[in-house]
């Protein structure tokens, strides 16, 4: 009983902090909530209304009784009994059209309210995930992830609409109806409330406990879109290495364990909307035995016990709709936690106070005793210092791991250094807005990413507002319109997701053709020739030398073949630069990258490896 209260006292903070967070939501609507309110008002009193015309002719037509004779309005206490029968199916026939007529508004009204509520969150919850920063998707679940932006948000609305304002509407019909039974019969009205102590301590107890079965729901159903994500985006590494069991035995566990849990909810909300119907048939067993006696001794007319048992049963019918809109809420309570954990979850790399849009770059570029760790007791960088003048090629170099990338993602400020400073153009550029120095840095991934849409279109990426005949001009330079000129619809040909349609050498030079098209000052290349065979490293090492003229170029390579062309190499291993200097320099020092050139070149000697490399130095 005890962990049960803690649930529910958990779940009421819960529901308020997710109602006060997504109200702004709501009040934009305000102008239809207003209106379906209001037909929800009319609703809750076309319902008190709806019994009165049966009770007239219960006490004036079928049974005329002295305490039902007259109901203090001249116009019905003058009517014969005939036409009084006429006028109460007439008006009961309208009362109904009305109350039908309202409640077809105020339920088209929320489901508006609330289609509308769920496409503005689902939108900035898409764009704030945009926002976050990359350590945080190092350890998030793109299944989960998804989840969270459809199934988790679709609940939401059951909060903010769909369950939370019928609720207002239940208690408001509630207290009308508790209201009018007190006005006709205070003692048999406190009589038939006597379970309802008994009816709120079962609800609070399973209430929490169903909270908690809906967290777990929630979170099994998460980690079962993770496992199927991930599977399906790596499907050709599952079938390669024969993973297809392995991955059905965890996504069966998963699948099992949420069938459990989620008949164990689905138990809990039956007892909870059962427990209420034990107390509607207590209720109405009382009211009928009591209001007979009543009745027989003629202080109560057979209208007015028909009267109260249909406000009893209307008064109910709240309580039972409190159950299942709890069970809803509940649900959507913890759905909502994991809705506003995203939310509540700042970039770590964003604006600072202050922060203004880059002016264009010279492309001069300094490190500054940079240290950076992903996570404590696991360094990236230590110390490291280097300047680049614009318009140079500088070669990172090194084995892999080293933290040659890890210091290309600081300059892309896809994270911030943690100690040290990295300047461009001799600024600080934590003091530049984040997508004024991206848009300034042209990057050409080692993983050449492509997106599921036409050739022209992945090109465009670059510069969104490009011409045909620059996207077609990007691509002759990078040497896309080679291959694209046979494909089927050219440039207007679409793309696999994740460029599977294409090889790995092709959706190199796209992305090659994209960096050139965005034409800004600074150069990125992270590991462009690795895993090409020679035909398609010589096509891309080409179509880089296009692109690379009179722009500052950094280049990731651990390929000393590539990097013998910069004007300055830095040897990276541990998170250091252990050496620095040309190629004609480090050869002479004859240390770490001198070892590794001539077991490279002794490689390409006995043809374990012969990349076809035409870079001109400068």
């Amino acid at each position: 009983m005890a962990g049960s209260k803690t649930g529910l006292r958990q779940a009421i903070p819960s529901l308020r902090h997710i109602v006060m967070r997504f109200s702004p939501y709501v009040r934009k609507e305000r102008g239809l909530v207003g209106w379906s309110m209001g037909a929800l008002g009319a609703v809750v009193f076309l319902r008190m209304l709806e019994p009165w015309p049966l009770k007239l002719v219960l006490d004036r037509v079928i049974v005329a009784v002295p305490t039902g004779g007259q109901t203090g309005i001249a116009l019905v206490d003058r009517m014969d009994p005939l036409s009084l029968l006429t006028w109460c199916a007439g008006g009961l026939v309208l009362i109904i059209g009305l109350r039908a007529l309202a409640e077809y508004s105020q339920t088209v009204g929320f489901a508006l309210v609330g289609n509308r509520v769920l496409t503005r969150v689902r939108s900035d919850l898409y764009n704030h995930l945009q926002r976050l920063s990359l350590s945080f998707y190092n350890t998030a679940r793109a299944g989960d992830l998804l989840v969270r932006v459809t199934s988790d948000v679709n609940l939401l609305k059951e909060v903010t609409v769909t369950a939370a304002l019928p609720l207002v509407a239940s208690f408001m019909l509630l207290v009308g109806m508790l209201g009018l039974m007190l006005w006709m019969n205070w003692q048999l009205t406190l009589l038939v409330m006597l379970p309802l102590p008994f009816l709120g301590l079962r609800v609070a107890r399973l209430n929490g406990r169903l909270r908690d079965a809906a967290r777990l729901q929630r979170r099994r159903e998460g980690a079962m879109a993770a496992t199927a994500a991930e599977s399906i985006t790596s499907m050709k590494a599952v079938h390669a290495l024969s993973l297809q069991e392995s991955f059905s035995q965890r996504f069966g566990r998963q699948n099992d364990k949420g069938l459990l849990e989620g008949a164990q909810a689905a138990k809990l909300a039956a007892g909870l909307e059962r427990t209420v119907d034990v107390f509607v048939t207590f209720a109405t067993a009382i009211a009928l035995w009591q209001g007979a006696r009543l009745v027989m001794a003629g202080t109560l007319s057979p209208g007015d016990l028909v009267l109260f048992l249909t406000y009893l049963k209307s008064a109910v019918r709240p309580a039972r709709d409190f159950a299942k809109y709890t069970t809803r809420l509940t649900r959507a309570a913890a759905a909502g936690d994991r809705v506003l954990e995203l939310f509540d979850r700042l970039p770590e790399v964003r604006d600072q106070p202050g922060a203004c849009p880059a002016a264009p770059f010279r492309g001069q570029l300094r490190f500054e005793d940079v240290y950076f760790d992903y996570e404590p007791g696991r360094p990236g960088l230590v110390g490291i210092d280097f300047e680049v003048a614009p318009g140079q090629f500088v070669a990172l170099a090194g084995p892999s791991g080293a933290g040659k990338t890890t210091i290309a993602n600081l300059l892309l400020r896809l994270y911030d250094p943690g100690r040290g400073c990295v300047r461009i153009d001799g600024q600080d550029i934590r003091g530049f807005t984040v997508d004024s120095v991206r848009a300034q840095i042209s990057v050409v991934l080692q993983d050449p990413f492509l997106f599921a849409a036409t050739v022209g279109e992945n090109i465009a990426l670059g510069r969104p507002d490009a011409t045909p005949e620059q996207i077609k001009a990007a691509a002759r330079l990078a040497h896309v319109d080679e291959f694209v000129q046979g494909l089927p619809d050219g440039y207007d040909t679409l793309v696999g997701e994740r460029g599977v349609t294409f090889s790995r050498g092709q959706c190199q030079r796209i992305s090659i053709a994209r960096a050139t098209l965005r034409d800004a000052p600074i150069l990125l290349l992270d590991e462009p020739t690795t895993g090409l065979d020679n035909t398609s490293e010589s096509a891309v090492v080409d179509a880089l030398q296009q692109l690379r003229g009179g722009r500052t170029t950094i280049v990731i390579t651990h390929e000393l073949q590539l990097a013998a062309a910069a004007d300055l190499i830095l040897y990276v291993e541990g998170g250091r630069i252990v050496e620095r200097g040309s190629h004609a320099e480090l050869l002479e020092l004859n240390g770490r990258y001198a070892q590794q050139y001539a077991l490279e070149t002794v490689d390409i000697k006995q043809g374990v490896a012969a990349p076809d490399v035409h870079v001109v130095p400068g």
